[in-house]
């Protein structure tokens, strides 16, 4: 995603996406918070107005893989239906036990590796991931998302699209429009958006301050 910072007629900084949704064109407003992060992040960078603002840079072919770990300090897998367990880091447990950690999907490509330098299944060229410069979403994935969990102590379940979920959810309890969440997340139904409705233990105390809110507004005028 390409971002480019724009300023509002009145000052109010918002985003225009390059790349529209469903080829609908959208923008909507940042945190001073967030903005200030990004400022930073230009500035140490040294970005250009056009930059993009995080850039995919592939690992060069000369990078040296990490030796992989002996199976015999990986430990075991979960029985399987057979009430069968096998060390990590094997094709057994890839294949038998169906376990796809790390060690065991390197050994299964490591594998798969070997047979095709022997002329065997169908051996094919390396595979290059196309990009005209933003960051694949598998890398982000594997490269950014999963370490922040692990350091984060999170259950490495939660997706990327969690966050997307909650900034919405969060966006309706705190009293937002639900057309103005809508077109945010650029949805092209509204039905899609009441998904996210949920409703907060402090849901009453929530209306009764937009309901002053509103109130105070029309007094002052």
């Amino acid at each position: 995603m390409e971002l480019n910072p724009k300023f509002h007629p009145e000052g109010k900084r918002f985003l225009v996406k390059d790349y529209p949704k469903d080829k609908e064109w959208r923008r909507f407003k940042l945190s001073d918070q967030i903005v200030t992060k990004l400022e930073d992040h230009i500035i140490e960078e040294g970005l250009g107005t056009d930059g993009l603002l995080f850039v995919y840079l592939p690992e060069t072919a000369n990078e040296e893989p990490p030796a992989p770990l002996d199976p015999e300090v990986l430990g075991w897998t979960e029985e399987n239906a057979k009430g069968r367990r096998y060390r990590h880091g094997t094709l057994s447990a890839y294949n038998a036990a169906k376990c796809r950690c790390e060690h065991c999907r390197r050994a299964f490509a490591e594998y798969r590796a070997r047979r095709r330098a022997d002329g065997k299944d169908s051996p094919r060229e390396p595979r290059r991931r196309e990009t005209d410069g933003h960051v694949p979403a598998n890398w982000f994935r594997n490269r950014i998302w999963k370490p922040a969990l692990k350091k984060a102590d999170l259950d490495p379940k939660v997706r990327i699209h969690d966050l997307r979920h909650a900034h919405a959810s969060w966006l309706l309890a705190g009293g937002a429009d639900l057309q103005v969440v809508k077109e945010r997340l650029g949805h092209g139904s509204i039905s899609t958006t009441e998904r996210y409705l949920h409703t907060p233990d402090d849901a009453d105390d929530t209306a009764l301050a937009a309901f002053d809110k509103i109130r105070s507004r029309r007094r002052t005028d």
